[in-house]
């Protein structure tokens, strides 16, 4: 009596387990599942793409500095230029001048001659 209750426990045991697992893989091979499962698949190698992206921009961006550093030094050019002063126009500033407009007296209606 004991060893068929055994045997029939180990049974349903045995049918509930492949019972869980065929439908866990049916739910996995529907079309949604797969769907969802090849989008994350998509984004986890997007982002990849990206952080590898990234890290290839930011060695160019590093070896590039080091590089134009590099050739000022051997060309000599590492200090900066001193630039010239800006110039100005003096008739800008010379308001006292005859040939200055006043902006107030001239008007700029082209139709005004017509």
């Amino acid at each position: 009596m004991f060893r068929r209750t055994f045997w029939f426990t180990t049974g349903v045991a045995a049918g509930v387990w492949a019972t869980t697992k065929v439908n866990r893989k049916l739910k996995q091979l529907t079309p949604e599942s797969l769907a969802a499962t090849a989008a994350d698949k998509a984004l986890v190698t997007g982002r990849a793409v990206k952080d590898r992206a990234v890290g290839f921009a930011l060695d160019v961006r590093d070896n590039m500095a080091r590089r134009e550093a590099e050739l000022e030094d051997a060309l000599g050019i590492r200090e900066d230029p001193e630039l010239p002063a800006p110039r100005r126009r003096t008739a800008i500033e010379n308001r006292s001048n005859s040939t200055y407009v006043n902006p107030t007296t001239y008007s700029y209606n082209r139709n005004e001659d017509h």
